[in-house]
This record gives structure tokens, sequence and C-alpha cells, in this order.
């Protein structure tokens, strides 16, 4: 029986957008204390079926700037980003984390768009996993239905945004960790290019920087306010701007279509209806789609696979330098361990990997010498039931089933292309189903005002309806 969570009611908070507190907040018609705890109580009613918070303190963190975009805003922040006085987990039990003693770099830019942080959010461990689950613990759960899985790795803050406790909610993607929870909760997820933001120490600290940081949120308007708010905190000279984007642009894009996963791993005719219906809506907006060739061959994903890998082992390596003296690999999860032993097999020829990842950022600038867009789904598989992923099932099962669920995202990755998720369907069983587009290097803006256009000609499913 379908278990659905929402916290929507007549409170502070209401059906409102960030955008629509803000303007609220601005107004005077409520306060960010206020707003702030309508946020808490939503947060007590739904959570102990979620197990979407990891640590919430007592006193919400209240920003100063009343002229930020987002001021007031309630948010949580993911628990892989330094706050200050609150530790950092990264969703392991290798060790416990004393509290930051400052924020970290990004997360500076996440609180220069004025929104109020309440609390962080769960992850599978270090964000390894596609759904967020653990070992010994509670998972956090879909608000659409409590018996599947939130994606991952912000798992947790797309289990609260989708819940209604909060509009607004940090995420981060190094292989689809926005964008998998967003298509799993019905969400906007945009991952950004390389560098749009700040980076975390995380991305710098990788031989090819995968992750992005972002936000995940109900309303493209929210999306397209929060990348205004952080490139007024801080704009990468070398990517042209973005701007505040406030509605589609009306001219005719070319987009491609990429349907069969790069794997060879079935596409879920479900997930097949619904791209093929958003190719129907866009050319029924007056744009030119047409099947591509992917810009990269099949190697590609057991190249990211053994990337993947290696970064597991080089967590259990270095977490005493890197995170804490007491940090016990011996401790790190079935599926992180089994990852990283299966790295070493894959060692001797891990530089001709990183070599080969290096490259493709080139190749894929290539594709788009034609084309504005491309469309694809976001996952082969519809979002599976809390279990099918779990980090303390058989490793090689585990992992099979990830490569093929898995299979789109991770390319924007790897070339720091940015890449947007948008609830465009529904399974039969009432599940959101996301398609994702991708754009040139630099090209938020495409994305957000076609975006706009979507969801404008198909408005978002709210859970609360």
């Amino acid at each position: 029986m379908t278990a659905r969570v929402h916290a929507f009611g007549d409170d502070a908070l209401g059906d409102h957008d960030g955008v629509g507190l803000a303007a609220l907040i601005r107004r005077g018609e409520l306060s960010a204390a206020e707003v702030a705890k309508a946020a808490r109580e939503r947060a007590a009613r739904v959570d102990p079926a979620l197990n979407a918070i990891v640590v919430q303190p007592d006193t919400p963190r209240l920003a100063t700037d009343r002229d930020a975009l987002l001021y007031g805003v309630p948010t949580y922040v993911k628990d892989n980003t330094d706050l200050a006085g609150l530790p950092t987990q990264h969703g392991s039990a290798a060790w416990r984390a004393r509290a930051a003693k400052s924020d970290g770099p990004y997360a500076k830019q996440f609180l220069g768009s004025g929104m109020t942080v309440l609390g962080k959010t769960t992850l599978p461990e270090f964000g390894l996993n596609a759904t967020t689950e653990f070992v010994g613990a509670d998972p956090t759960r879909n608000p659409w239905d409590t018996e599947f899985s939130s994606g991952a790795s912000s798992g947790g803050s797309a289990a609260l945004v989708a819940a209604g406790v909060v509009p607004i909610a940090h995420g981060n993607d190094g292989g689809g960790s926005i964008r998998i929870p967003a298509a799993c909760c019905g969400l906007v997820g945009l991952k950004p290019t390389r560098g749009r933001h700040i980076d975390g120490p995380q991305a710098r600290s990788m031989p090819i920087n995968l992750v992005s940081e972002g936000v995940l949120t109900r309303t493209v308007r929210d999306t397209a306010t929060y990348f205004a708010a952080a490139e007024r905190f801080w704009r990468n000279p070398s990517l042209p701007p973005v701007g505040l984007v406030e509605g589609p642009a009306q001219r005719r894009l070319r987009i491609g279509i990429l349907s069969e996963p790069i794997t060879g791993a079935p596409l879920d005719p479900q997930i097949r209806t619904v791209l093929d219906d958003t190719v129907k809506l866009l050319e029924s907006l007056g744009h030119e789609v047409r099947p591509i060739a992917y810009p990269v061959d099949a190697g590609f994903a057991d190249d990211f696979a053994t990337y993947w890998e290696m970064l597991a082992a080089l967590l259990g390596l270095t977490g005493k330098l890197t995170l804490d003296r007491g940090f016990d690999a011996g401790k790190l999860d079935p599926f992180t361990q089994g990852l990283a032993a299966r790295f070493r097999g894959a060692v001797l020829r891990s530089p001709a990997v990183l070599y080969r990842l290096s490259r493709l950022r080139r190749a894929y600038a290539e594709s788009f010498r034609d084309l504005e867009l491309v469309v694809s789904p976001v996952l082969a598989s519809l979002t599976p039931k809390l279990g099918y992923l779990a980090p303390d099932q058989p490793f090689d099962e585990v992992f099979d089933r990830l490569l093929a669920y898995v299979t789109y995202t991770p390319l924007a990755n790897v070339t720091g292309a940015p890449a947007l998720s948008l609830p465009l369907g529904a399974s039969a069983a009432g599940l959101p189903i996301g398609i994702m587009f991708s754009a040139a290097h630099g090209d938020e803006r495409t994305l957000l005002e076609t975006a706009y256009a979507l969801e404008s000609a198909r408005p978002f499913r709210r859970i609360q309806d």
C-alpha cells in the first residue's frame, strides 16, 4: 500500500516556493523567524517517517543580508559540507566527526543567498551510492511512497523539499547526485558547469573533479533565482554569466535525443514513454528534435566505473589524513569496501583510464557544434524499492544493478557540462520520472529557459494533490 508523506498545510509556508516566500518576507507580510518556525514544525511532523535530517540545532542560522535574493527562505545543507559549529559526517560510521570550526568555501556562497539554515541532511556513505541507505540505521525514504528510495546522494535534501518541509535545499553532484534524487522525488535538479560555483574540498582533491554544487527545488524559478544569488556572491570569470533567468526564450532550439543507455542495459518502457512524450512536447513548442549518437564510446562506462572504484580506495587509504585520526577504514560500509577491493584489480590500468576521461571534455564540446541541448532519461530504471541497492546487499549484485540504473548521468560529471533533471512524468505506481537536459559548457541559461517553457506547458505534479 502506498504511503505518501508530506507536510504541506495552512501555515506560514503554505504552498509557496522560495521566491514567493522571499517576496512575502521582503514586503513584511511574514518574518524570517516565523517561516523558520513553520519549517521546523513541518520537519518534526514528517522526518520521523522520512529520516532525512542528520542534525537540526535548536537555533536556526538566520542570514543578516536582507537584500539577498532568497532572504529568509528556510533550507538545509547536505552533510558533506562544513557549517561552523556542526559536524560533517559524510554519511559514514568510520569515525566520529567533530564540529567544524568554520564554514566551508562553498557554504559561504550558499549562505550568501540569504537563506535560513535549519540543519543538515542525509547522504549515503561519501555519496558513493545512488540510494540513501545505511548499514544498521534507517534509510531515507521517498515521500511519494515511503517504501521506495529517495535517490542519492542528495537524498535527504530531496526528500525534505519534495515533502514540503522547505522549498529549496543544498545538493552536490559527482555522478548524478542532484539529478538522481530530483528524478526520484519529482524535483528540479540542475548540476552546473564545473567551476560555476565555488568548489568544496572534495572536488579540489580529486584527480578529475566530478563534483558540482547546487540545489534541489520544486520550481524552475527557485533554481534560477538561486543561481543568480550564487553569482552575486562570486562569479567564475572564465564562464559566461547566467544572470537572473525569469522565463522562457522565444527561440527555436536544435535538440539531440539520447534514448538507449550507453551500457547496453534496457530502458524501462515507462521511462521510454515519458521520454517520447517529452520529445513530442518539445516539437510542439517549435524545437527541432532528432536522434544523435553518444559523443563517447561504450568504454566510457567501464572507465567511469574504474574511477568510481578509485575514489573509494583513496578514501580508505587517506581517511586518517584528510578526515580524522580516528578514521577506521574497517568500519566503512560493505559497498564502499567492495568498490575499493574491486579497484585493486584495476590499479595498473588506472593511468590510462584517467587519461581517457580527461580528454572527453573536448569530444563533448564538439558534439554541441550543431545542437543547443540534448534530451535523455535521467535513469534507465524506475525508482527502486528500499533494499534493492542497499549497501549491505551482496556487492556484485548491487554494483551490477547500479551500472544498469545510473547510466545517463555520469557523462556530465566527467566532462564538466551542465545538466538538468525535470519531473515530466510518472510511473504507473505514481512515482515521479525525471527527464534530463544537457547543454554546452557554461550554458545554464538555455537549460533554465527551456525548463520554464516545459514547466508552463506541463505543470509539475504536486505531492499534496
